[in-house]
């Protein structure tokens, strides 16, 4: 058997010793943001982060669509007019106009993480005490906080999500996420099927007959506050924010730890021991800590104005008109109708037109109310489910032909659906035409969700 020779060994050293050197340069090497999450890997990190995340933009649906089914029942016990119940759900709109921008700003400047779980909190425990309200302009009040609260949570989640998803699995990703909308929307509607109708869940505090819906609006609130607690005990901040905020170690130890959930069986460690970071500007955070109490407001205060000038400078300013334009349309559209399809189950369950004006119910009036028809909340479960096609329809298109393409259609085919409204004369054809509705339309949403969290810098989104 022949013997290897030192020259037949020496090329074998030579690829090692070059293998090693290569591992060393990546490593001393600074990584980019993209490089970092490619190199983390894809796998359970993601999938957790979808279910968290998910949750979390779930108990948002939640949050905002109970009032819509708790309206057929809570009109009767809070002495509601037609019009109270459109400013009953107009309320949390008007506060998430409030917390939109102030989550916002806040989240580009203190972190994502900490204000999903403020954020969170507040959407949860306005929404619980909300079912005390004995009154409607208590309940409206309560309820405009809790809008609040899901005005951050909302756009914070997607800009926290996406920062973790490497650039070719983005789109999809964000995609999913939208989908859990979905899912809030079938839990809302089953609980309040399981819930409501069952009028013996009721308790006499003599102060408040805490009836079967306040019940309800107690068990919407689960979901954020839940979500808010995940958050706080278990999730990362973004590794994009901490590179940006200039916080390499702290943005490091996420990639590391990214990398190790994706990679469980890798012998190797995190390839890369430094990031490429944004350094800080002392000027400018010296000059924000100095002065008097009045200059300091003034000066925050120009902070937290700049951003939004920032959004209409420039090539951002094109982008910024039509999202505005386009979100206002489409919530105008889908909320409008979205929001007011149990009643109108109602309406027409009780055999009346579902445009019929209502006067002020009177407390003597309450058995119209009462028994509660379960088909109404049946509808309103079929009527959620069906996004279900819609979710499954954007998951598999979004990556390849794009989100502007699907947006635009989504669009069209939903406007159509609506004018049918006009040619509707029975239960089971507004329940069709509802379906429709729904489905076609939440493709609009979830692409309005991927290509309006990619359309921002980092310090805007």
């Amino acid at each position: 058997m022949p013997r290897r020779t030192h020259e037949d060994t020496e090329p074998l050293l030579s690829s090692t010793h070059i293998d090693e050197d290569d591992d060393q340069a990546s490593s001393r090497k600074k990584l980019s943001y993209e490089e970092a999450v490619e190199k983390a890997g894809f796998g359970l990190f993601h999938w957790l982060l979808l279910a968290v995340c998910g949750w979390a933009n779930a108990s948002d649906a939640v949050e905002i669509l109970c009032v819509s089914f708790l309206l057929p029942t809570a009109r009767c016990d809070l002495l509601l007019t037609s019009a109270d119940m459109g400013l009953l759900t107009a309320s949390i709109f008007l506060g998430m106009m409030v917390g939109g921008y102030v989550w916002g700003y806040l989240a580009d400047r203190r972190g994502r993480r900490s204000v999903l779980v403020v954020s969170l909190a507040v959407n949860g425990t306005f929404g619980a005490v909300a079912s005390l309200a004995p009154s409607f302009w208590l309940f409206l009040l309560l309820r405009f906080f809790s809008g609040v609260g899901v005005g951050g949570s909302i756009p914070v989640i997607f800009s926290y999500f996406s920062e973790f998803q490497p650039r070719l699995r983005r789109g999809t990703m964000i995609s999913a996420l939208a989908t859990f909308w979905m899912a809030g929307n079938i839990l809302a509607a089953g609980v309040a099927w399981l819930v409501i109708p069952r009028t013996y869940l009721i308790a006499h505090w003599g102060w408040l007959d805490f009836q079967s819906w306040r019940l309800f609006v107690v068990l919407c609130s689960v979901p954020s506050l839940s979500s808010a607690l995940i958050f706080r005990l278990f999730m990362p901040e973004s590794p994009k924010f901490l590179m940006e905020a200039g916080r390499e170690t702290e943005a490091l130890s996420v990639f590391q730890k990214m990398f190790k959930l994706n990679n469980r069986c890798a012998t190797k460690p995190f390839p890369g021991a430094s990031l490429m970071i944004r350094s800080k500007d002392d000027e400018v955070k010296n000059r924000a800590t100095s002065g008097s109490r009045c200059q300091r407001l003034s000066h925050q205060l120009k902070q937290a104005l700049d951003p939004m000038k920032q959004l209409f400078v420039g090539p951002l300013a094109s982008r910024s008109v039509v999202l505005l334009i386009l979100f206002f349309c489409i919530s105008f559209g889908y909320y409008g109708l979205w929001m007011w399809f149990p009643e109108l189950f109602k309406r027409a369950e009780d055999g009346g037109s579902p445009c019929a004006n209502m006067s002020r119910v009177q407390s003597s009036e309450n058995e119209s109310c009462y028994p509660v028809q379960t088909a109404v909340y049946m509808e309103g479960f079929v009527t959620a489910a069906s996004n279900l096609p819609g979710n499954i329809f954007t998951i598999l298109l979004m990556d390849r032909i794009g989100g502007k393409i699907l947006l635009s259609v989504s669009l069209l085919v939903s406007s159509l659906s609506v004018f049918v409204i006009y040619m509707v004369k029975t239960k089971t054809q507004s329940l069709i035409v509802s379906c429709v509705f729904s489905g076609v339309s939440v493709v609009s949403w979830n692409a309005l969700d991927v290509v309006g969290t990619e359309l921002y810098p980092t310090q805007l989104r």
